[in-house]
């Protein structure tokens, strides 16, 4: 896959990467895969001074490496956990990470955090709460933040503005980047039943330095982004316009349940190449309509493969 000539936001076209998890910890060492990159969930290595953190110093040494975190709760009404940015900027400085980034939801009330990426209501005034701690967060940092669209269920009878045009004024009040997960666009558009593509369209295309690809369960009604298979043909007809809108950027493969040997995630991740050939085009030509072959996918009839469909979503 070609790469931007330019870096976006000042952050480098890495390639496509893949996940950092520990079934895979052994073989990466042993084998030093030609990946282009790696990325970690940040809160697993923030306290781990132990075989986690060794491999992950080892990889620093070789490989680019990008910090996501989980827990960073930018729409929380709890205060912002100044603890939590310290130990998370000292983790970024000593493996050299390219960008931190976290997710465009709440994760706790009260001190607890739910596990869980929670969606928050589209509104004027969330708006504002979320560009306040995200400035105040940057400049714990001291480097810009890059959010990603969560998947979501439900939606906030009160929300004001759709989540795109949320995100767009978002990253136009503070600077940030943008990692796309294009999986989530997919789930979130057939739980709410909207279109994909618009969302793609609405995005600020300039301010995206990140994709994540990945699989999802579908659960008949609904749709679960589990992360436990291969990535299906809707997502990377997907992967496809939203490489075209930006020129392409920073890809990665998320696998985190049923996970399969290294080699075959790592193909997973490589088939992004056969996706978007002949689609490589000049950042000025970003303003050209969508093929018609990308508009005619039937989103709500295309199933998810049946080895990953759990009988408890039933």
């Amino acid at each position: 896959m070609s790469r931007s000539s330019q870096p976006r936001l000042g952050h480098d076209h890495l390639g496509l990467g893949v996940g950092l998890r520990s079934p895979h910890f052994q073989h990466i060492l042993q084998h030093q895969p030609d990946v282009d990159w790696f990325e970690i969930i940040s809160e697993n290595f923030m306290d781990s001074q132990g075989r986690p953190r060794f491999v992950l110093d080892e990889l620093a040494e070789r490989y680019p490496i990008v910090m996501h975190g989980v827990s960073l709760s930018i729409g929380s009404s709890d205060p912002l956990n100044f603890d939590y940015l310290r130990r998370l900027k000292r983790l970024a400085d000593e493996v050299n990470a390219r960008w931190v980034s976290d997710h465009v939801c709440w994760t706790g009330v009260a001190g607890l955090n739910a596990h869980d990426l929670l969606p928050i209501p589209f509104t004027e005034d969330k708006l504002a709460h979320v560009t306040r701690r995200m400035r105040i967060v940057q400049d714990a940092l001291e480097r810009p933040l890059v959010l990603e669209n969560p998947s979501s269920y439900v939606e906030f009878a009160g929300s004001t503005l759709r989540e795109w045009d949320f995100i767009r004024s978002m990253t136009e009040e503070t600077g940030c980047g943008l990692l796309l997960d294009v999986n989530n666009v997919y789930v979130s558009s057939v739980n709410h039943d909207f279109d994909p593509f618009e969302y793609l369209r609405s995005m600020p295309h300039e301010r995206i330095v990140q994709f994540h690809l990945a699989g999802h369960t579908n659960c008949g009604t609904h749709l679960v982004d589990t992360h436990d298979g291969p990535v299906i043909d809707p997502v990377w007809e997907l992967y496809r316009e939203a490489h075209r809108l930006t020129g392409g950027v920073s890809t990665l493969l998320e696998w985190d349940a049923q996970i399969p040997a290294f080699p075959v995630l790592h193909a997973e991740v490589l088939k992004a190449r056969d996706h978007v050939a002949g689609l490589d085009r000049p950042l000025d030509s970003l303003a050209e309509t969508v093929p018609p072959q990308t508009v005619a996918v039937d989103f709500t009839a295309v199933p998810h493969p049946a080895t990953v469909i759990r009988a408890e979503c039933e």
